[in-house]
């Protein structure tokens, strides 16, 4: 009896804690999107610079471009939503 009455409990504690986080969340990008636009910035520009030094090889060329893609899909994203807000 005492167990049943403890876990009713903290469940409904949980779920209205949860109800609680999801009303007051907002719905979009995190805060941290510029972070991601300065970090590709400097990269392309940091590709750009050592792609006319004689630093430059292919296992370079690799390293750079893993860390931009993402970083460029996340670009477009932040682009597609914060557009979509305007209209």
């Amino acid at each position: 009896m005492l167990t049943s009455t403890i876990i009713t409990t903290t469940t409904s504690t949980i779920s209205s804690a949860a109800s609680a986080v999801s009303m007051t969340t907002p719905v979009g990008l995190p805060e941290y999107g510029v972070l991601a636009v300065v970090a590709l910035i400097l990269l392309l520009s940091a590709k750009e610079i050592l792609s006319a030094s004689d630093k430059w090889n292919k296992s370079l060329d690799c390293s750079l471009n893993m860390t931009i893609l993402p970083l460029l899909v996340s670009f477009v994203a932040i682009v597609i939503f914060k557009v979509s807000e305007i209209l």
